[in-house]
């Protein structure tokens, strides 16, 4: 039996035209999810697919960046299925997990799907540097919530730290660090 996994990254992309290619390549059950394919953690729907399937099944995704987007996760979805006596498909990308030609090319994708990530991650740290460079007005860090001076000023009232912390509304752990920066 054929098992779709359809998934995309964030809220506003569509799942359409992965749920239709998975249709059309006989997936009779397709289960779908919005969130990162960065980690494992939190994809429920992947995590149902891994525990039904069983010997002859096959996980059918439309790349392999949708299932996985570090070489860690792959693998170890890998290791299940094959536990599972599953395997593995994808509509985009032809390779056949049984044998080493199948597991070398199915690699290569994951390596190259981490690598994507790594890009990305690369791009949005070098465009965040690049917009503090070029308007340091609007990024200078979030404004201070606690006044030191008035943090210490309690304290050389003779207040405790939980009443520093209950009269200014903020934790212990603050007033802990507030008082500790002062010194």
């Amino acid at each position: 039996m054929f098992y779709g996994y359809a998934r995309c990254s964030s809220t506003d992309q569509s799942l359409d035209i992965q749920i239709d290619a998975l249709k059309a390549a006989g997936c009779q059950i397709i289960r779908s999810e919005k969130i990162s394919g960065t980690s494992r953690d939190g994809r429920r729907e992947l995590e149902t697919l891994l525990e039904f399937l069983r010997t002859d099944d096959v996980l059918v995704v439309t790349r392999i960046d949708r299932l996985a987007r570090s070489m860690a996760d792959l693998q170890d979805i890998i290791k299940v299925l094959k536990e599972r006596g599953a395997s593995l498909k994808a509509t985009e990308q032809p390779f056949d997990t049984g044998d080493i030609y199948g597991a070398l090319t199915i690699n290569l994708l994951g390596v190259f799907a981490e690598f994507e990530t790594q890009l990305r991650r690369e791009r949005q740290i070098e465009g965040i540097q690049r917009a503090k460079q070029d308007h340091p007005e609007r990024y200078r860090g979030r404004p201070r919530s606690i006044d030191p001076t008035e943090v210490r000023r309690l304290k050389n009232d003779g207040l405790g730290v939980a009443a520093i912390s209950k009269e200014l509304g903020i934790a212990r752990t603050s007033v802990y660090r507030s008082l500790s920066m002062a010194e």
